[in-house]
């Protein structure tokens, strides 16, 4: 025994019926990829575009010091490796002073020169009062020469790294508020409207929430390379004690005693 089905259903299944409208077919990914980044960073409030222009900011700052200060510290390195085959391979030190006074990158052939300049005006006093003795505060000068020097060269060293530290900081807390005054304003316009949806605030929680990924993409590549530049000026710094501790050595050993 067959069964026909009514004309009725058959309409029903094959094409709508007047007056009722067919559901929206449309996929949730394409309604939220219909807006491009540019489109929902020029639709959001104008708070959160004066955050996202500081971010830029920051981050292109960031980017500039990053690139400045690893050419810089590579010629500090290099200048320094060659000062110091230089200095042990010379028992000159007049002429190791002269070849020191070119390697201006260099932090340990700063705080030679800065030693050597010191150790000379002591002779050279010494030598005009015509004075044999030993002067207990000979020492103690060229010390202080030697480690005003160094904390000279560790602050040029350093130069910079400030502002790297503040954007690691400082930059996902900026980005929050952006996103934080964006959500809150998405919410004030879903107030407003009568039939409330997820499609309705979707777009204004993702122009708020672009705010954060710029702060975060601002945030950490400034605290890496903090932490790698603040590891080099650490390095040096040592190198720049132990020379000074040789240097002192050998000018008592050979010219203050």
């Amino acid at each position: 025994m067959s069964f026909k089905i009514p004309v009725f259903f058959q309409l029903v299944e094959d094409s709508p019926v007047p007056g009722i409208e067919s559901p929206v077919t449309q996929p949730l990914s394409e309604q939220v990829h219909g807006l491009s980044l540019t489109e929902m960073i020029l639709s959001s409030s104008p708070v959160v575009q004066g955050v996202l222009i500081i971010l830029v900011i920051m981050s292109v700052w960031t980017w500039g010091i990053v690139i400045s200060k690893t050419m810089a510290m590579r010629r500090a390195r290099k200048e320094s490796d060659e000062f110091e085959d230089i200095f042990w391979g010379s028992k000159n030190l007049a002429q190791i002073g002269e070849i020191s006074r070119s390697l201006v990158e260099s932090p340990v052939a700063q705080v030679f020169t800065a030693g050597h300049r010191e150790l000379t005006a002591i002779i050279n006093a010494r030598n005009a009062e015509g004075s044999r003795g030993v002067d207990p505060g000979a020492v103690e000068s060229v010390d202080r020469a030697l480690k005003k020097a160094k904390m000279e060269e560790v602050t040029r060293l350093e130069t910079g790294t400030t502002m790297l530290a503040t954007t690691a900081s400082a930059a996902p807390f900026i980005g929050l508020f952006g996103t934080v005054w964006g959500i809150m304003n998405a919410f004030i316009g879903l107030s407003q409207v009568k039939s409330s949806s997820i499609q309705a605030v979707a777009p204004g929680i993702s122009e708020a929430l672009i705010a954060t990924a710029i702060g975060l993409a601002a945030a950490i590549p400034a605290a890496i390379f903090y932490n790698y530049f603040m590891q080099q000026v650490r390095v040096m710094s040592r190198s720049m004690d132990t020379f000074s501790a040789e240097f002192l050595n050998i000018a008592k050993r050979h010219f203050l005693k």
